[in-house]
């Protein structure tokens, strides 16, 4: 059994989804579509030229030297060899190279991350006295800093010269993450904390159990931000270690790459060495591949973080 109806149709008897569909097809314009493709194909080219290096770097390092020799820019090899690799792998300090780089990108991010964020949650606080001018003082580091020397000067009087912690605890709070966490934390309703603090909650017990779980994607972010500087210590290294076993990846590399070239310029030393721009392809790929892998597990708090924490200054 069917049933009519005579008459107009009016507009509550169509389903919502239908009547949506039809205005989102009446707003494709032919100019809309033409941006929408331009816009494509504009993004698509982008993304090219920010991954086709890496492509490049990872390839020219799997490359023979002939073929290197004779190619500027490659994305294929003709002929897959892991002599740079074998080469950069065989030195015996390598692997100890990536355990202090790793104790000091892990211990430094916590580090971190605990300072700035206790920091940041007591500077979001208007009613902290001397709130204005410390967040002042933190501010001006941005703009003005004592530089090298003096620097070098409180880390060699703090006793942390050839010390790990010398590449900790002088960057442990950077002024640019602290003013996005802070900004993240005052867009935080303060009703929630009120609330928990009626119920008993101390200000530690807050912060712990209604401050840090609704600040993830902030946390992530800055995290992912120290992560990458301590990963890629250099100059500090350079500046305050002096023993070779203390040596971050990013030192011993450098060595790598200069030995090779070195080695490089005089066969007769020995056998067989890759050539030295494949060997620098190898330690440009080594030093990145760790951060490469990290990062799609905090993507998706990147923008977020990134996006909320700058709404406010």
């Amino acid at each position: 059994m069917s049933i009519t109806t005579s008459g107009p149709v009016s507009d509550e008897t169509i389903p919502i989804q239908v009547r949506r569909a039809n205005r989102n097809k009446s707003l494709l314009t032919p100019g809309r579509r033409a941006f929408g493709v331009i816009n494509a194909i504009f993004l698509t080219a982008f993304a090219l030229v920010c991954v086709l290096p890496f492509i490049n770097v990872l390839a020219s390092s799997l490359a023979t030297p002939g073929e290197l020799a004779t190619s500027s820019f490659i994305l294929w090899p003709r002929t897959f060899t892991l002599e740079a690799y074998q080469y950069i792998l065989s030195t015996p300090t390598i692997f100890r190279a990536l355990g202090v780089s790793t104790i000091v990108t892990v211990g430094g991010t916590l580090i971190s991350l605990i300072l700035t964020s206790l920091m940041a949650y007591a500077l979001s606080k208007k009613h902290l006295k001397g709130r204005r001018l410390i967040n002042f003082l933190v501010v001006f580091t941005m703009l003005f800093s004592g530089g090298m020397i003096p620097t070098f000067l409180v880390v060699k009087n703090l006793g942390l010269i050839d010390s790990l912690w010398s590449l900790i605890i002088p960057v442990a709070i950077n002024a640019f993450n602290f003013v996005i966490m802070r900004s993240f934390f005052q867009a935080i309703p303060e009703s929630l904390e009120e609330s928990a603090r009626i119920d008993g909650c101390s200000e530690l017990g807050v912060f712990w159990r209604i401050v840090l779980p609704l600040s993830l994607a902030s946390i992530a972010t800055i995290g992912l931000f120290y992560a990458v500087y301590y990963w890629n210590t250099y100059q500090s290294a350079i500046l305050y270690i002096n023993s070779s076993e203390k040596w971050p990846i990013q030192i011993l590399l450098r060595q790598i790459v200069i030995v090779a070239s070195g080695m490089n310029a005089d066969e007769t030393s020995v056998d067989v060495v890759p050539p030295a721009q494949s060997i620098r392809m190898a330690v440009i790929f080594i030093a990145t591949l760790p951060m490469l892998v990290v990062y799609p597990f905090v993507q998706r708090f990147f923008v977020k973080g990134a996006l909320i924490g700058s709404v406010k200054g």
